[in-house]
């Protein structure tokens, strides 16, 4: 590992959330599927969409409050770091 790790601050937009059914329905449980939010005119966000221009995150959530943490359209950042 460097002295310094370097970080990627990402904005991607919910474009789905598809429950999944369960057999219980205190099991809720969906599919957050997430896409890239390209030039949005933000200075946030001008550097890594020029540069990356497409890609998805789809996520499998079994905590309901997580779920509910995500709203249809709303962007997000997301921030890649290294983990070691």
């Amino acid at each position: 590992m460097t002295a310094h790790t370097p970080k990627v601050r990402a904005k991607f937009r919910v474009m789905a959330i598809n429950p999944t059914p369960n057999s219980d329905p205190k099991d809720l449980s969906a599919q957050v599927i997430l896409n890239p939010v390209l030039d949005d005119g933000s200075e946030d966000n001008a550097t890594w969409s020029k540069y990356t221009p497409g890609g998805e995150i789809s996520l499998w959530i079994t905590n309901p409050a997580a779920i509910e943490a995500f709203e249809l359209g709303r962007a997000y950042f997301i921030d890649f770091t290294s983990a070691d």
